[in-house]
Order: C-alpha cells, then sequence, then structure tokens
C-alpha cells in the first residue's frame, strides 16, 4: 500500500511540476518573442532615430553620444532577449522529462530532511524561493551519484557538507508519464541501466546523466588534476563520461571559461559527428572539435603533403611483402618515442652552433642575399641567445636589407621598361598624390618666403618637377610592389630551409650521431634513413615525421601557442605517441589534459603498452598533478559478448561484464563453397534485421578488404548497405562495411567480422584488431571464415561461443 501511495504522490508532484513548466513556458514565449521584435525594429530605424550633423565639434559629439545610446539600448535588448532564450530552451528539454532522480538529505544539524529532484537544468517556482529541480551538476546533486542511503557528504565552495540520505529513488520518465520508479541502495539500479542498454544503437552518441555512475563521476566532477588519465575497458563509457565533464566544466566555470576555449582530439571526422548532439543536449554548445592530423596539416600548410594515419595503418596491415617494410616498422615505432624526442632537442642546441640550412634571397636570377652571407650574419649573434631570438634578428637584418636593395633597385633598367606596361590607373594614383605633394609644397615655399621678406613671394615654377617626380613615383612603386612577396618570404622565416636542416638528420648514423648528442639508433637505420629522404624529396612526409619535423621548425622559429585554450581533451589517447602529447603539451601550455582510451585498442604502430605509456603521460605535468582512473565495468556490449571478448586480452579478467544477457557470440565456418561465403553472411543480416536491429556493422581489417567485401555483398542483393571510408563524415544507422581502424569509438547493435580466419588474424599484432573489432557489438557478435580460425579465436574456451558449420 505504501509503494501505491508513493507512486500516486509521484504522480501528482510530476503533474505540478510540468505545469510549473508550462506556466513558465507560456510566460517566456511572448517576452522572448517581443525582445526580439524590439531588436530587430532598433536595427531597422538606427539610423532614423540618429541626425548626423558634423558641422562643429559639439554636433559631431552630440551625434556620436547618440549612436552611443542606441547601440546600448540594442545591446542590452539582445542580451537579454538571449538569456530568455536560454532559460525557453532549457524549460523545454525539461517539460518531456522534468527529472530522472531524487534523493532525501538531511543535513547534520538541522532537523529537516529535504527532498532533491535532480533533472538536465536547474528549475525554481514561481517565487524563484525553492528549486523544484536541481541540475545534475550542483554539489548537491552529487550525492545521488556517489552515495548510498546512509551517512554521506558533498563538497561546496564553502566547505564540506555532512548528513544522511534517507532516501535514493530512480525515474524513468517519458512525454510526461511516469513509467517506472526505483528505489536504489547502489548508485543507479540495475533496472534503469537494463532499460537503457538494452535500447539500439542510436546515429549519435546520447547523454549519460541518468545513469552515471561513481567512477564516471569521479571523472567529470575532478578539478584539480593538470593531466586526468581515464583507462577504460571497452565499453567503459569513457566518450559519455568526458563529455559530461565538459558540460560540468562550463557549468562551474561559466563566469570564467567558454565553449571556444575548450577542444577535444577525435580519431576521426566521422566520430566527431557522432558525439556532435551530447552537449546541446545538456543545454551547452559544443566545444572546438578536430583530429590531431588536422592540426598538423594546418601548420604544415602546403610546402609538404603530410601521411594520413588511416593511410599509414593501411600500410601496416597491408604491405608486409614489400620491400622495406620491417624498417618502415621500426621507424614508425621510433620517431614515435621519447628517445627521439631527446635526440631533437640535443639537434637543436647542435643547430644553434652551426647546422640551420638557409635559402638564399633571389629576384630576377639574381641572389640578392645569399645563404652564406646569412650564416656569416647569423653566426655573428651571440650564442646565449636562443635559436628563435637570433632567428628574429636575422630576420630584421634581412628586412634592413631588402629596404636598401630595394631604395638601389629603383634605378635599374628593368623598372623602365616595366614602367611601359603600367595601365592608367596606376598613373592616376601617381597623378593624384603628385597634386597633393605639389601643394603641400607650394604652402611650404610660400611660408618660407613670408618668414624671410615678410611678404608673399613669387613661386618658381621649375621648383616643382612634376614629370621627373612623377617617374621616380612610378619606379618606386613599381619595385615596391615586386618587393612585396621578398618581404613576405622573411616575415614567414622562408629563409630557412626546415626541410633541407630536417633532412640532414638522416645523412647516415656517424652524421646522427654527431648531431644529437650520441643518441642510438634503432634497427634498419640506413633503410630508415633512404625511406625518409625518398618521402622528403618528394615534398611528402611519412605520418610518423609529421611531428618530429613541426617540432624541429619550432626549435628554430619559436613555438607556435595557444593561451586561450584551457581544456584539451584526447579521445582514443592510446593511438597518441609520446611524441605527440609533448607537442600538445607546449601548443597548449595553460591548458588541463583529459587523456581517455584503452590499451587493449592499441591498434596503431605507435602505441606503447600500458605500463610505459601511463608512465610517459604522468611525465608530462609530473605525478602531484596527474590522477589515473580506470574503468573496468563495461556497459556497452551483452555479459556473453564481454566474457567472450575480455577472453582475448591478456589481463582481461579484469573486465567486469555488466548482466545484460543475450546469445552468445556465433562463430561460423562456411567452407570453400565458391560464392557461399557472402551469401551466408547476406542471410544473417536479414535476419538480424528482421529482429529488429537497425544498426549492422560488417566489419574488415583493412579498407581494402572492405571494398572487396563490399562489392561483393552488393552483387549478393544487399542494396542498402553503405561503405565507409576514411572521407565518411557523418555516422548513420544502417548496414554498413567498415574497416576495425575506422569503427573504434563507435558501438553497432550487431556485428559481423567479415573474414576471423588466421589467414587474416594470426600475428601478436593482430590481436587487438580483433578486440576491436569484437568490441563495437551492443547485442549480437558473429563471427566467419572458412577454414581455420584465428588463433586468437582458437584459444577461447569453447563455452563461450556458440559454433555454426555451414560447410
Amino acid at each position: 500500500m505504501a509503494e501505491t501511495n508513493d507512486r500516486l504522490w509521484e504522480k501528482e508532484r510530476l503533474s505540478h511540476v510540468r505545469q510549473e513548466l508550462q506556466d513558465r513556458l507560456d510566460e517566456l514565449e511572448p517576452q522572448v518573442t517581443g525582445l526580439a521584435d524590439q531588436a530587430a525594429d532598433i536595427r531597422k530605424r538606427f539610423w532614423e532615430e540618429v541626425t548626423i550633423n558634423t558641422g562643429s565639434y559639439t554636433d559631431f559629439e552630440e551625434a556620436f553620444y547618440t549612436i552611443n545610446q542606441q547601440s546600448r539600448v540594442l545591446a542590452e535588448r539582445e542580451r537579454v532577449h538571449k538569456m530568455l532564450v536560454q532559460q525557453w530552451k532549457s524549460v523545454n528539454r525539461l517539460l518531456p522529462s522534468p527529472y530522472f532522480g531524487r534523493i532525501d538529505f538531511k543535513e547534520k544539524g538541522i532537523n529537516f530532511t529535504e527532498q532533491i529532484y535532480i533533472g538536465v537544468s536547474s528549475f525554481t517556482d514561481k517565487e524563484g524561493l525553492n528549486f523544484l529541480i536541481y541540475d545534475w551538476r550542483t554539489p548537491i546533486a552529487s550525492l545521488y551519484y556517489d552515495h548510498a542511503s546512509g551517512p554521506s557528504s558533498y563538497e561546496t565552495l564553502m566547505g564540506r557538507i555532512e548528513g544522511n540520505v534517507e532516501l535514493k529513488r530512480q525515474f524513468q520518465i517519458q512525454g510526461g508519464q511516469l513509467l517506472g520508479m526505483f528505489d536504489a541502495s547502489e548508485t543507479i539500479g540495475d533496472a534503469l541501466l537494463q532499460e537503457v542498454l538494452s535500447k539500439g544503437a542510436s546515429s549519435q552518441m546520447k547523454s549519460i546523466v541518468a545513469t552515471i555512475q561513481k567512477e564516471q563521476n569521479a571523472i567529470i566532477r575532478d578539478d584539480r588534476s593538470r593531466m586526468l588519465i581515464v583507462q577504460g575497458a571497452a565499453g567503459s563509457g569513457k566518450t559519455s563520461a568526458v563529455l559530461q565533464r565538459v558540460a560540468y566544466l562550463l557549468y562551474k566555470h561559466r563566469e570564467t571559461v567558454k565553449a571556444d576555449q575548450m577542444v577535444l582530439f577525435s580519431p576521426n571526422p566521422m566520430f566527431a559527428s557522432y558525439i556532435s548532439t551530447v552537449l546541446p543536449e545538456l543545454g551547452e554548445e559544443n566545444i572546438q572539435q578536430t583530429t590531431f592530423q588536422e592540426y598538423l596539416n594546418y601548420w604544415l600548410g602546403s610546402s609538404l603533403c603530410p601521411e594520413d594515419p588511416l593511410d599509414q595503418m593501411e600500410y601496416v596491415l597491408t604491405a608486409g611483402e614489400e620491400a622495406g617494410y620491417a624498417a618502415r616498422l621500426e621507424g614508425i615505432r621510433y620517431k614515435a618515442s621519447a628517445a627521439f624526442l631527446e635526440a631533437l632537442k640535443n639537434y637543436g642546441q647542435w643547430l644553434g652552433r652551426e647546422g640551420i640550412k638557409f635559402v638564399g634571397i633571389r629576384f630576377r636570377e639574381r641572389e640578392f642575399i645569399t645563404s652564406t652571407q646569412m650564416r656569416a650574419q647569423f653566426s655573428s649573434y651571440d650564442e646565449k641567445l636562443s635559436l628563435p631570438s637570433r632567428i628574429l634578428l636575422l630576420q630584421e637584418w634581412l628586412l634592413k636589407e631588402l629596404t636598401l636593395l630595394e631604395k638601389q633597385e629603383r634605378h635599374a633598367d628593368w623598372v623602365k621598361e616595366e614602367l611601359n606596361y603600367l595601365d592608367a590607373d596606376d598613373f592616376a594614383d601617381v597623378y593624384r598624390s603628385l597634386h597633393k605633394e605639389k601643394a603641400v609644397f607650394e604652402v611650404a615655399e610660400q611660408y618660407a618666403a613670408r618668414e624671410h621678406t615678410g611678404k608673399r613671394a613669387d613661386l618658381d615654377e621649375g621648383a616643382f618637377d612634376f614629370v621627373e617626380r612623377e617617374e621616380e613615383l612610378l619606379r618606386r612603386n613599381i619595385v615596391k610592389q615586386m618587393f612585396k612577396p621578398l618581404r613576405q618570404r622573411v616575415r614567414k622565416f622562408k629563409f630557412v630551409n626546415v626541410q633541407a636542416t630536417y633532412e640532414q638528420l638522416f645523412v647516415d648514423e656517424v652524421a646522427y650521431k654527431e648531431r644529437t648528442d650520441g643518441a642510438d639508433v634503432p634497427p634498419y637505420w640506413d633503410e630508415i634513413c633512404k625511406q625518409t629522404i625518398n618521402m622528403l624529396h618528394q615534398n611528402k612526409l611519412f605520418h610518423e615525421d609529421a611531428t618530429p619535423y613541426l617540432y624541429v621548425k619550432e626549435i628554430i622559429e619559436g613555438v607556435r601557442v595557444n593561451t586561450d585554450i584551457r581544456y584539451v581533451f584526447v579521445d582514443e589517447g592510446q593511438d597518441y605517441s609520446v611524441f605527440q602529447y609533448e607537442y600538445i603539451k607546449k601548443l597548449f601550455p595553460r591548458a588541463r589534459m583529459t587523456v581517455l582510451g584503452d590499451f587493449g585498442q592499441a591498434i596503431y604502430m605507435q602505441s606503447t603498452e600500458l605500463a610505459a605509456a601511463n608512465s610517459s603521460l604522468t611525465g608530462l605535468y609530473g605525478e602531484k598533478e596527474t590522477k589515473l582512473i580506470r574503468l573496468l565495468q563495461s556497459y556497452r556490449s551483452t555479459r556473453e559478448i564481454v566474457e567472450f571478448t575480455r577472453a582475448m586480452l591478456p589481463g582481461g579478467e579484469e573486465i567486469i561484464a555488466f548482466d545484460r544477457r543475450d546469445q552468445k557470440p556465433q562463430l561460423i565456418q562456411t567452407g570453400t563453397a565458391d560464392g557461399q561465403y557472402d551469401a551466408f553472411i547476406c542471410r544473417d543480416v536479414a535476419r538480424l534485421h528482421a529482429e529488429g536491429f537497425q544498426s549492422i556493422a560488417i566489419i574488415t581489417k583493412t579498407a581494402a578488404e572492405s571494398r572487396i567485401a563490399y562489392e561483393s555483398l552488393l552483387a549478393h542483393g544487399m542494396e542498402k548497405l553503405k561503405l565507409i571510408t576514411k572521407e565518411t563524415e557523418r555516422f548513420e544507422k544502417g548496414w554498413m562495411v567498415i574497416p576495425v581502424y575506422l569503427a573504434k569509438g563507435v558501438e553497432f547493435d550487431a556485428v559481423l567480422v567479415y573474414d576471423a580466419s588466421a589467414e587474416r588474424y594470426s600475428e601478436e599484432y593482430d590481436r587487438k584488431l580483433l578486440y576491436t573489432a569484437c568490441t563495437r557489438a551492443m547485442h549480437r557478435l558473429h563471427l566467419y571464415a572458412e577454414k581455420h580460425w584465428s588463433p586468437f579465436v582458437q584459444a577461447l574456451p569453447e563455452g563461450l561461443y556458440e559454433k555454426r558449420d555451414e560447410v
């Protein structure tokens, strides 16, 4: 009976809160419309209200103040309108589902129990005195996520508040209807999580504020660490938690931090689309999103073409039989290492003494300033100065030299020839300038004459030679225009040959050791050098060279920093090298960094082992300013899929499966019948679709395999199939073929691993690729092979899967 009464009471309260929300909407809508109309009217009539009269200083001053007053009125109307629109949007978001949780909290020393209802934003009664709903980011709401019933506390700006949680309740509310409620002793009850996790995959990630777990809440509310490392199992909610963290930080620091002062490095453009709706759902603007490759491309400019990391991955996975393959892999590992970073730091010291390559300044087939002259001038500067400071001094000297050369060049014969090709506009501009100059000259002459004789002097008409002065100005303009690109090149440091300076690292082992203070070299160094130089001579860069190249460039020119960015978030952090983290730290010196990743999915060659990577990341800011949070609970996949996938990884037994059950993964062995392989996959996709699964991914190892599978499956009648490539920018539900490295971070209702054979996944390196592919599945997982299974599948206990022989 008590439960029935509770439910009735909650339904009445929900109805009351929704009515309050509707009343507030009814109140806000005319205000929002009215202020918008007012602002539009002010903009339309802005100049009608202003009389411009500059006849006297008083008239000018009056016009200025009138314009200023109108501007302030307009700005205030727009400010209030923006604030009301935000309130209107907030109330609209709350109306279908005002809140998702309740805690009854009795503060220590106060004989009163407060009922705290928690939703995506705060809402008060008409008087503004009582909170009907608390924003999930408020300090008191942390009780809901962090504490069970009993003694508890939360932190505020004024200190710790202690008390007792007497009730914790969760709600399922949709369309304003109370569908369910659960009293929970833990943070989030299984019933609510089961409901949320049993739903199908979406084309875009959703907010998780109603189901945030205690360990995720620790990530969200951490505001002390300079470096926060989140190591989480596949499907543990890393990305979701970090996006809620962004919303929390924007809420807590709303007076000092804006969305454009945060940047998220995503693994690919498609992933950026996948997460694009989470922050708007929570009432916040999206932060800046980019990929690290886009950042590299921007700063490298058009002079060099860097390899895409996905092309590097495709090479690693497909080029095993090519000459030089082993050397390339060693090069990838070494150029991503802390050892290479240290070598480049030493190289910078050597460059300061003798090694920078300069480019002479040429003009009309003549070398005005030679690289030898530049080197001599550079060597004349005090070596105690930093390398960038000496380069700036050289830049200043070059600009002065160009000024002298420009003056000398005005009398060259080629300038006279150029006079014949000037158009009427050039002459008109000079003509106007000369008349102004002549007028000034005449006034000066008259003033000088009066000062000398006491009366107006007659002007000597020959004193201002119009024709001679016209040619002089035309010559000056011609040379100035021709010298403009030279000045621009100097200002952009084009007199430094960064490409040649980087290239001289790779002459041979002896030169490398000499220039890097004895740095050790990896195996195949001679071949690595040849490969690197060959790419540079084509004006290209391997992906593994892009960050080191920019590092060398900034050793010379100075570091380009962005001090506006306050928070940096790195998703799929296991795919970045130590070198790249150092570079990101230098780019954003004022920022706090959050890195999230799963080293079980470290599929790129530059990825390091978990312990080493965490050690390197800790070293960026030091142990005192670094915090590591591990997420071991996997929520994405069913228990059966998690038990199957975690058995592939050494140490995978640490991963905890959420107790949501479905079918075991299926292993389908097709035999060798021609044309039957893809027919089985087509049939299974149709069956899964008939069961109601809308998001079905056929995951291949490589992009080349994806194209082959796509064409074959199309030929078998799968007309709705889509091929996902690195150019795909938006993630949409449906049937798709996708290479495993593009599927990272995304989830699907059902996953079909296209070829899980020993031929495809046999090397130790392939283990994480296969693990990554399988962990994309939420509800169903199928693996296919013609004959022999991958050793990573063969090693699994038979009780973890069901076998289906189609031979």
